[in-house]
């Protein structure tokens, strides 16, 4: 009888982590905010609560090396950030896996996605000067290129609107695409074009960046090196380290189908506070540390 009890109260514990893993995270809507070569890319929204007022907004961009990935890697994320008063975005932009394109054409995207949501800024009830670019490895390149580089904008959009973020959150983004970093077999001929810390100039928004100190897949010394530049430059940059963590440490149980949140809330917490100094967020975070 005992047995079955535990057999019970085990069956429950067990089943009810499953479950608490597996609850599905769904955006409000998507919107069609590109077709390039007969291909459509949308943006994956989560709408904050009605608010009268323009609220500001993050448009994340998933991992993958530019070759694959999905939008569902910041789901967790964006929701988080809609809880708490933002229109957050995960952007769809083409990857090599389906499309066959280059880094550069990620790049292309994520300014396109940028730009999109700034001429739509009074339909998506935002205030287009509040406009944040975030992502991981990949992703989190491009978030920082749409800061950094300029060029690679499509050539069918209006180019004298402003495809700058105002901000940048990048959780272990790749930051030199030279042999010191992470793909340079993927951009040959062209390695500094999209470096992020070959790029780092005057006048850049602020921007903060996470990193594992044990990633293997995208150095930290290159995390160390590119707050340093940024932070010569003039700019507003934070390098948020975490000691012994390696690549994609800061993804959400959602993604990795995992009961554990500790560096997800985090970093999350930590990207709160950030966002909250800049003016884009009120209140305190939600989530703990």
């Amino acid at each position: 009888m005992k047995l079955k009890k535990w057999t019970i109260i085990l069956s429950i514990i067990v089943f009810g982590t499953v479950n608490a893993v597996a609850q599905d995270i769904v955006p409000s809507k998507k919107i069609l905010y590109k077709v390039v070569s007969g291909d459509s890319l949308y943006l994956h929204v989560f709408e904050p609560k009605i608010s009268k007022k323009p609220t500001s907004a993050i448009v994340f961009f998933f991992g993958g090396g530019w070759v694959g990935g999905n939008p569902n890697q910041f789901y967790q994320q964006s929701e988080y950030l809609a809880s708490r008063g933002m229109l957050a975005i995960s952007a769809e932009y083409r990857i090599k896996k389906t499309h066959g394109t280059s880094p550069f054409e990620c790049v292309e995207d994520g300014k396109s996605a940028i730009r999109w949501v700034r001429v739509h800024a009074k339909e998506l009830n935002i205030n287009p000067n509040k406009i944040v670019a975030g992502g991981g490895s990949a992703g989190g390149h491009i978030a920082l290129c749409t800061a950094l580089v300029d060029g690679l904008d499509n050539s069918d959009e209006d180019v004298s609107i402003s495809s700058i973020p105002n901000a940048v959150v990048a959780y272990n983004p790749v930051l030199d695409t030279t042999k010191k970093g992470y793909g340079s077999e993927k951009v040959i001929g062209r390695e500094t074009e999209i470096s992020p810390c070959h790029q780092v100039k005057k006048n850049m928004p602020p921007m903060i960046v996470f990193h594992g100190t044990k990633d293997k897949t995208v150095p930290y010394e290159n995390a160390v090196r590119f707050n340093s530049l940024m932070n010569k430059a003039g700019n507003k940059s934070e390098l948020v380290s975490f000691e012994g963590k390696g690549h994609g440490f800061f993804n959400g149980s959602f993604f990795r189908k995992s009961s554990n949140d500790v560096d997800f809330n985090a970093t999350m917490f930590d990207t709160d506070v950030f966002l909250k100094k800049l003016g884009f967020l009120k209140g305190k975070p939600t989530i703990k540390k």
